[in-house]
């Protein structure tokens, strides 16, 4: 029986070498003699394997109860695993412990490290049997097995959503708690996941570690390397459409394009109805309509942009002289590479941009975006203020208001003063002074300054006529040139001069009158004798005097 001070000393029982059971008393801890002294080094390991043992068991039963025994102490993260912890832990230090051999990367987690090892092998021993994709890991090839089977594991317990990656189940569930627990200490920009933190980190500090081994490509980000990697390199696009044949090189871009067969718009604003297709059409919507929010400050001048893209076109434009990118077809200079990559398609008539639901094809994306809101989706988010005009591109708004309210003619010749409201007008002016003339006919030797001329003068080989009046049956081979004809019918003249009560059914006869008598521009000059006329049709009558 235990004396009054005194507990009795605990006995568990342990096996030995020889496997047979051996009570050991354990001491109490206040107990100033230790008996622990005179056991033997095997009973000693093994007792502290019994302590080990019952503190993983302790710890997995905790596990079933819900309990996080360990804790964080610098954020209070709580977790199941103390390995867990360990790794958590480098997120606060920054302690990378597993370092490639073949190179300076290293990384916080063992798993990282094998991933990073791959991009030296380049082994990709996992195959889909369905079409044939390969990827270095085992992991990805499920989750894109998961493209052709359907399946979507990874359940929402509080609404029917269901997702193919339990990633994709974070992010979602992250909508019905609205948490934005990562904040960025140089914009106060605040996000829901730490890795979307992460990334926009490197929009301040300009760092692009993902390094394309064929090129001199770099991206800030490792999915735009892979997108880089597959579209330049490789050519793969392992994701394909079941309704119509399209394939992607993402399977964020077939989902997109899967939208256009099923009618799904799955982001909603949350000021307005208001629904998109895509993230980045909401975001449009956004910045048009619900906030004037332009972060991107031109520190040259007041001029601030909602894309940092549209900041750096800004600068490029409005504040360097220089123009490296030479045309070597016709000399056109440019500030932008990417201006003198859509430029030269104007020689080589290439057209990379295909439209998945028709024969459509352009030479730069935005003309497939435009034709694409036009033709297939009929969604207008941007609206004038001053009329009822809608349209599905900003730029086309902006043209509108330019052109029908405001007068304004942002953009002026520096050769002969001439001024117009649209960029794009101003550069087919421009050709009228350089005589550059990009648009080439196949099956001639035409060529045309104005794409439109082009196509208008390809159907006298082809003799086509699509477009009949149904009042005299003229028939036509544009539909603009049928739009005209019309108003002989009508009598309608939509093109009104805002300086006095003169209209017209067309809008060249109406830019012809402002020039003649409002504004006296000539901007229509002879390369040969200097002769300058209001009028294009003049200067063609004009031009003949020289070649009788």
């Amino acid at each position: 029986m235990a004396t009054a001070g005194h507990r009795s000393p605990t006995k568990v029982e342990q096996s030995c070498y020889d496997g047979s059971l051996t009570k050991v008393p354990l001491v109490d801890s206040d107990s100033k003699s230790s008996n622990v002294d005179n056991l033997t080094a095997a009973q000693k390991v093994n007792l502290k394997d019994a302590a080990t043992q019952k503190s993983s068991s302790d710890v997995h039963k905790a596990s079933h109860r819900g309990g996080k025994p360990y804790i964080c102490g610098e954020c209070g993260y709580r977790t199941t695993r103390k390995s867990d912890l360990s790794r958590h832990k480098r997120t606060h230090t920054g302690e990378k412990p597993f370092m490639c051999n073949q190179c300076d990367y290293s990384a916080a987690q063992k798993s990282h490290l094998d991933e990073h090892r791959i991009n030296h092998t380049g082994e990709k021993p996992y195959m889909c049997g369905e079409c044939g994709f390969k990827t270095a890991r085992k992991s990805d090839l499920s989750r894109h097995i998961r493209t052709h089977t359907g399946e979507k594991p990874f359940k929402c317990n509080q609404c029917d959503y269901s997702a193919a990656r339990k990633s994709h189940l974070d992010e979602h569930r992250i909508k019905h708690t609205g948490e934005k627990p990562y904040m960025c200490g140089e914009c106060g920009n605040r996000t829901t996941h730490q890795s979307y933190l992460s990334k926009h980190m490197k929009t301040h500090t300009g760092e692009k570690p993902y390094k394309c081994d064929q090129c001199d490509y770099s991206a800030a980000l490792k999915s735009n390397l892979d997108n880089h990697i597959a579209a330049k390199h490789t050519g793969e696009k392992p994701y394909m459409c079941g309704e119509c044949g399209y394939r992607a090189v993402q399977k964020s871009k077939l989902s997109i394009h899967m939208r256009t067969h099923t009618g799904e718009k799955p982001y909603k604003c949350d000021q307005c109805d208001y629904s998109a297709a895509q993230a980045s059409t909401l975001v449009s919507h956004l910045a048009a309509k619900h906030t004037d929010e332009k972060p991107y400050k031109c520190e040259q001048c007041d001029y601030s942009a909602s894309v940092k893209r549209n900041l750096e076109h800004h600068i490029a434009a409005k504040h360097t002289d220089e123009k490296p990118y030479m045309c070597g077809e016709c000399g056109y200079r440019t500030v932008l590479k990417s201006k003198l990559s859509r430029h030269m398609r104007t020689h080589t008539g290439e057209k990379p941009y295909k439209c998945d639901q028709c024969d459509y094809s352009a030479a730069q994306k935005n003309n497939l975006d435009n034709h694409i809101a036009a033709k297939h989706s009929g969604e207008k988010p941007y609206t004038c203020e001053e009329c009822d005009y809608s349209a599905a591109q900003k730029a086309t708004l902006n043209n509108h208001i330019a052109t029908k309210h405001t007068g304004e003619k942002h953009y002026m010749c520096g050769e002969c003063g001439y001024r117009t409201a649209q960029k794009s007008t101003l550069y087919q002016h421009i050709r009228t002074h350089t005589g550059e003339k990009p648009y080439k006919c196949d099956q001639c030797d035409f060529s045309a300054a104005v794409k439109v001329n082009l196509v208008t003068h390809q159907t006298t080989h082809t003799g086509d006529k699509p477009y009949m009046c149904g009042e005299c049956g003229y028939r036509a081979a544009q539909r603009s040139t049928l739009s005209k004809h019309m108003r002989t019918h009508t009598g309608e003249k939509p093109y009104k001069c805002d300086k006095c009560e003169y209209s017209t059914a067309q809008k060249v006869n109406l830019d012809n009158h402002i020039a003649a008598k409002h504004t006296r521009e000539k901007p229509y000059m002879c390369r040969e004798c200097g002769f300058r006329t209001a009028r294009k049709s003049n200067l063609s009558k004009h031009m003949e005097t020289h070649t009788r």
